[in-house]
């Protein structure tokens, strides 16, 4: 855990506190993102933490501890620190560069060979290809995971991280994201996390410190500060669209439709002709009988042909798992001109369905999970439309 109680800084000479009383607390695993304009002192306010910025007054704890009871050196080695520029030795290999910390600590040589590899393939980086490696050997990306690697080369509880994706192009930044979230999945160190892209601080942060002038305005978590922003400057920083930009942090099991209608792939077309006609149905899902989804037919489908339904039965073009966040849900029914997704887990089973109607409720958090009669899968007219 990381505190800061009532840190200020003021450089010599200035009228105005770089960072003016910000108080907050950073919980044990997980990732805090400082934010805010430029000039905002989100940069200063991280490098007080390992002491390479003095505070002027306040107290900042690490672990329990006042920092400033500690050995600078000591600290340090207990944070790792990942910069924008990367800042890796250009004389040393890859190798080397990630065993700099486990070196000064006096690691043996295949303790640092084993943490070096390891390390490496958890960046997805394969040792034999790139262990020996010079920096001018590598892309942005690929140098910008070895300085990811090197800060956790001595496994430091505790991670500081200057825009440390910020040079990187939009792709590639996108997949270090993912492979970055995917490893503190697994490792669960304590991240300041430095941004100027409030995308990416909602997409990275379990908490958000988002500063002004050096005071911090609002801390919370990203769903707190896009669905109660506390004054017009919070409101105007995570932009207008901070309704879709909540899409990114609901799942699509929270919006699913459970228990959607759907019949067995060995069931006969007569018999679900009159169960839709009954139902009122336009169309319904086929299943097997262990519940993996098969596809759709429509009444025309069913009407045309006697025997088992498996025999015209049409693929479902696209599905989605329960984990998937509404936001790539959505724009996956829009690329594909869907008016609906079906939700499999891993083994393709049917767990339920997503239409946009249960979507948008979702957001106004007026979604009644269990729906009604009204609002079951498959009674628009236009459904086979959109998803043929």
């Amino acid at each position: 855990m990381i505190e800061l109680q009532r840190v200020t800084k003021i450089y010599p000479g200035s009228n105005h506190p770089a960072v003016d009383g910000v108080t907050c607390t950073i919980p044990e695993g997980e990732i805090c993102i400082f934010i805010g304009p430029s000039g905002c002192g989100k940069t200063t306010l991280m490098r007080m933490i390992n002491r390479l910025v003095p505070i002027t007054s306040g107290k900042i704890l690490v672990g329990g501890k006042d920092i400033y009871t500690m050995d600078p050196v000591s600290l340090r080695r207990r944070i790792g620190y990942v910069i924008q520029e990367i800042g890796l030795f250009p004389n040393m290999t890859v190798r080397d560069n990630i065993a700099v910390v486990p070196k000064l600590l006096g690691w043996p040589k295949q303790k640092i060979d084993d943490r070096v590899d390891e390390l490496l393939n958890l960046v997805n980086m394969p040792p034999d290809l790139f262990r020996f490696r010079y920096p001018r050997e590598l892309s942005g990306g690929q140098a910008q995971r070895v300085g990811v690697a090197r800060a956790m080369a001595a496994d430091p509880p505790y991670m500081l991280m200057d825009e440390p994706f910020g040079a990187i192009d939009p792709i590639n930044r996108a997949v270090l994201q993912d492979e970055f979230l995917k490893i503190q999945e697994k490792l669960k160190k304590t991240i300041i996390f430095v941004t100027h892209d409030i995308d990416e601080a909602i997409k990275m942060g379990d908490r958000i410190c988002l500063l002004r002038d050096g005071r911090l305005e609002q801390y919370g978590t990203p769903d707190e500060l896009l669905s109660n922003p506390k004054n017009d400057f919070v409101k105007n920083f995570v932009g207008t669209d901070r309704a879709l930009k909540r899409l990114n942090l609901l799942k699509v099991e929270e919006a699913m439709l459970r228990d959607p209608i759907r019949c067995h792939v060995n069931d006969k077309t007569t018999d679900i002709l009159r169960y839709m006609e009954r139902e009122k149905l336009n169309y319904v899902i086929i299943t097997d009988e262990n519940d993996v989804l098969r596809g759709y037919v429509s009444r025309r489908d069913v009407a045309d042909y006697q025997g088992p339904v498996e025999k015209v039965v049409r693929p479902m073009s696209l599905t989605v798992p329960p984990s998937c966040n509404l936001k790539d849900a959505l724009s996956k029914m829009l690329q594909n001109d869907l008016g609906i997704l079906c939700v499999v887990d891993e083994k393709k089973r049917l767990l339920g369905v997503l239409d946009p109607k249960t979507l948008f409720q979702t957001m106004d958090n007026t979604y009644d999970e269990k729906g009604g009669d009204e609002d079951r899968f498959a009674t628009e007219d236009r459904w086979h439309e959109r998803i043929g």
